[in-house]
């Protein structure tokens, strides 16, 4: 069995003139992340291989979400190629994990995490929102045959204010 977390960025800001990759996180962005790491981590457990997108917005959620777990042996990547937008990278990012991972988290970007969520999950998603966390687990052992797997929860902020 393979267990896939995906985690869109909070709500970042476009107050400051930086390029797409450095957008902060705003105010609420930092609020939203917390209340969905804090639920999260009612439900599970944190897997310990955890991935992230380069951008600043998105490495900053990772990092919130890291920070809370108070787990000292989560380990972490940066991958070029989750700061994807349409999916493609993402879904290949995937197919080729190391299977020694039963479980991961990954943190990146609309449209792609809706995208995956709707192709790989058994549960219609309109839009994932900011800081929105999608469960899905696969009836496989091996990454590169994930196919259709059963959406087991949905976390999104706004059913946590």
């Amino acid at each position: 069995m393979k267990i896939l977390f995906l985690v869109r960025h909070a709500k970042s800001s476009w107050e400051l003139p930086v390029e797409d990759k450095e957008r902060p996180l705003k105010s609420r962005g930092l609020k939203d992340a917390q209340i969905v790491a804090k639920r999260f981590l009612e439900l599970e457990n944190f897997p310990k291989k955890i991935y992230t997108s380069p951008a600043k917005r998105a490495l900053e959620t990772c990092k919130i979400f890291m920070n809370l777990s108070k787990n000292e042996d989560l380990d972490m990547s940066i991958i070029d190629d989750l700061y994807d937008f349409n999916g493609n990278s993402v879904i290949e990012f995937l197919k080729n994990l190391s299977n020694s991972f039963d479980s991961v988290m990954i943190f990146g970007h609309n449209h792609a995490f809706t995208s995956i969520s709707n192709i790989f999950g058994d549960r219609y998603i309109e839009n994932l929102p900011t800081s929105g966390l999608v469960k899905i687990i696969f009836d496989t052992n091996v990454w590169s045959d994930i196919t259709n797997g059963q959406t087991e929860f949905i976390i999104s902020p706004k059913n946590l204010r």
